[in-house]
């Protein structure tokens, strides 16, 4: 009897080591798919302007839950979604503690439908409209693991909890490097509103979108969710050199550097024959900055002699200046490699009192790719140059002018006849 139920103990002890075998491995990598997962915050203003009837006919509060009923309906089953409020819970008059007036919705993470839909019905404009204090709370929400993060930041105001000023606070989250990115929709079209808007999305890469209507605001809120499920490009940390001759060597892909006000960097790209070298370079402002400024981005040969440039100007309306170019290299198969020297130049400069270091941030797109066929490409005929082109309209119009010429003698001919 007593082996019996020692037998017993032991099948059973067995079948919860295989269960438990079974269970930890799924468990472990249900984990590793959530750390990977992308991450989006809804950051919803509350306030007490949400009460304006002016999008659609009904409030801007009624067209918000609208759109957020619809964009939980089509979230993608990968996305870790989360909402947080700002100004939906203190009525009151005292600016101290109407400024902390930020709370999480509903956590982010795995998305159950029925409890967010269920948490935003509950929501009633309240008080007050803290953007910064809300943007720092949201970056805690989606602290942690190695998706991409993005919050959506919905508002009908300009942040009332200054001197926390949110475009600040978005350039301290875009200096910490965690790739996170800020969307911006402005429900009002007030011109203060969208240049704050403006600067919190700018800041970190994002976009600024003005709404006026709930099926766009629908819309635009599920293309930044979708966004978010895209796979994301990790840049590649680089240092690139003070001269040519000392610049890494760079292959196809998306680098991050730093570099200082008013310096260059000089990077290397090898380029074969029949290939076509693509670059485009943007360098952001994380702190203040003069108002003119510029990037200047060039392709140079290893001797010096300048190949092709792109440059852009900046007059302090947004945070980071873009610019490219191209370079095809002939198709020579007798022809070796060549390097090509890629030159990044800022003209950035500060007022006093600002740090200038670390420099600015910097990433460098890098693309080579096969130039184009010479049997598709219209300039390979000639018409790029536009004689070919020419040609054929002269021969056209003077074989049109012909024929007209001998219609019209013809009906001149039957009408005499006549």
């Amino acid at each position: 009897m007593i082996r019996t139920q020692r037998l017993a103990a032991g099948v059973c002890a067995l079948l919860a080591a295989l269960a438990a075998g079974m269970v930890f491995p799924a468990g472990a990598a249900a984990d590793e798919t959530t750390a990977t997962a992308p991450k989006v915050d809804l950051v919803l203003d509350v306030s007490g302007s949400m009460r304006t009837k002016d999008m659609d006919g009904g409030t801007r509060m009624a067209a918000a839950k609208q759109a957020f009923n619809e964009v939980l309906d089509a979230t993608p089953e990968n996305v870790l979604l989360g909402i947080r409020t700002l100004g939906a819970n203190y009525p009151g008059d005292d600016r101290k503690t109407g400024c902390k007036d930020t709370a999480q919705l509903y956590p982010v993470g795995p998305l159950d439908r029925t409890e967010a839909k269920t948490a935003v019905a509950t929501l009633s404009p309240t008080g007050w409209t803290p953007i910064g204090p809300a943007l720092l709370k949201a970056a805690d929400d989606l602290d942690g693991g190695t998706g991409s993060k993005r919050i959506v930041l919905i508002s009908d105001g300009e942040d009332t909890c200054a001197p926390l000023d949110p475009c600040e606070v978005a350039r301290e989250i875009a200096a910490k490097g965690i790739g996170l990115t800020i969307d911006t929709l402005g429900l009002v079209p007030n011109v203060k509103m969208r240049r704050q808007l403006s600067c919190i999305a700018e800041a970190t890469g994002g976009s600024y979108t003005s709404v006026e209507h709930t099926d766009q605001l629908t819309d635009r809120v599920n293309q930044l969710v979708d966004r978010a499920a895209d796979p994301v490009v990790t840049p590649v940390a680089v240092e690139g050199a003070a001269s040519c001759a000392a610049a890494p060597t760079l292959k196809s892909g998306l680098y991050t550097d730093r570099e200082e006000f008013g310096r260059q960097r000089w990077y290397k790209v090898d380029v074969e024959p029949g290939q076509e070298l693509r670059a485009s370079v943007s360098v952001a402002a994380d702190r203040a900055v003069n108002p003119d400024h510029g990037v200047l981005l060039r392709a140079v040969t290893t001797h010096g002699r300048e190949i092709v440039r792109g440059e852009a100007a900046g007059h302090g309306r947004t945070d980071v200046v873009s610019t490219g170019l191209r370079y095809p290299k002939a198709d020579d198969d007798d022809a070796p490699a060549e390097t090509v020297c890629v030159q990044v130049t800022n003209s950035y400069s500060v007022g006093a009192g600002v740090k200038t270091t670390p420099g600015l941030p910097l990433e460098l797109t890098v693309d080579v790719v096969d130039g184009p066929s010479p049997a598709s490409d219209v300039a390979a005929f000639g018409l790029g140059r536009g004689w070919w082109l020419l040609g054929v309209l002269v021969l056209f119009g003077f074989l049109a002018g012909v024929l007209w010429g001998w219609l019209s003698r013809w009906r001149v001919a039957v009408w005499r006849t006549n």
